[in-house]
């Protein structure tokens, strides 16, 4: 049985107890965190931090990036992303090597299908709407009060585009309401979910919704959809994904969520939809750029809501995160697959 130590590093901030649970994984693991986090190491090149708290003996590191020569680390075997994306590792010595990296896909599970149904609930029962009478202190006539009718959630056709971890969680919340989801994933993808999430979400057996189609499909879907939501990694295959093809096929009422990434959506003709009227609104997490330009139409736009990319955020995500990495390490220990494998060759 080989006991040689194997020395783990975290460039995060973990508190004590979570350090103590990673520790606890197995009395092999060498443990020590080097925090990139503090204002002053970051007055200086991403590259150059890194090289200051990477040893040779690492094996498996914990962070949000990997911008330095895998010569610092002859003995790295496993890196273990804090994020579902994988952006920050593109175009990197570790990229291009065949070190195993993985994503923290699942941890998201609960508070951005949560973000999600808030925003369609928001627009179904026009919020921001309310919200801007409220501010002028303004209460609305009789007739003005028609315009706040809501179209409810239930009976209503919601689009998933991206089944994982938190495109199924929205399909149980949505069902939940009453809703009918329908959901894109790759053909060769079974329906079962093979990912890491949090027990008690989502939908394991993939039989919520009513049917899937394959990305290729999606002009079949649009038509079909009251609401859709983004919930896809960015790839060369899913960058513009919607544009003003996939906006003429919309209903005029749809409304469009996106979690996902920013240039998911061609963002001239995702204003020019909304001119046009040819959708009846969006709710906004992620935009090309981020930040969004003060001058973009989108942030005065009545029927757009805008948030600044954080609908992941959780004061439990640390939690989640270091759940999913203790996993991974059991896994890494006794030789099992790792869970949120990352495909290079697909981005994600």
């Amino acid at each position: 049985m080989n006991n040689e130590p194997i020395h783990v590093l975290s460039v995060l901030d973990l508190n004590d107890e979570q350090l103590e649970r990673v520790r606890a994984v197995s009395p092999r693991l060498v443990v020590e965190q080097r925090p990139l986090s503090s204002n002053e190491r970051f007055k200086r090149p991403v590259p150059e931090r890194f090289a200051e708290v990477l040893t040779p003996d690492v094996e498996i590191l914990y962070t949000f990036m990997a911008p330095f020569e895998l010569s610092l680390t002859p003995k790295l075997r496993w890196v273990q992303g804090i994020s579902a994306g994988v952006d920050n590792f593109y175009n990197t010595p570790l990229w291009r090597s065949e070190i195993a990296l993985t994503n923290a896909s699942g941890v998201h599970a609960v508070q951005i299908p949560e973000y999600v149904l808030g925003m369609l609930i928001s627009h179904a029962h026009h919020f921001p709407a309310i919200a801007r009478a409220q501010a002028e202190a303004r209460w609305p006539t009789m007739g003005e009060k028609r315009v706040f009718a809501t179209r409810e959630l239930r009976g209503k056709t919601l689009g998933i585009l991206g089944y994982g971890a938190i495109g199924r969680e929205i399909a149980r919340l949505a069902s939940a309401f009453g809703m009918r989801v329908l959901a894109t994933k790759r053909a060769d993808k079974p329906a079962a979910f093979d990912g890491w999430t949090q027990p008690g979400t989502g939908d394991p057996d993939g039989s919520i919704p009513a049917r899937f189609y394959a990305l290729s499909e999606l002009h079949e879907l649009l038509p079909e959809c009251d609401m859709l939501v983004l919930a896809l990694p960015l790839s060369e295959q899913t960058r513009h994904i919607i544009g003003q093809a996939e906006f003429a096929l919309m209903r005029r009422h749809a409304f469009l969520v996106n979690i996902g990434r920013g240039p998911l959506i061609d963002h001239d003709a995702l204003i020019a939809a909304l001119n046009e009227q040819l959708i009846g609104g969006a709710a906004l997490d992620v935009t090309e750029p981020e930040p969004l330009p003060a001058d973009s139409p989108l942030w005065r736009m009545p029927n757009v809501q805008i948030t600044p990319h954080i609908s992941g955020l959780s004061v439990y995500y640390d939690e989640r995160a270091v759940d999913l990495f203790c996993e991974n390490l059991r896994r890494y220990l006794h030789g099992e697959p790792l869970l949120n494998l990352v495909q290079r060759e697909r981005g994600y």
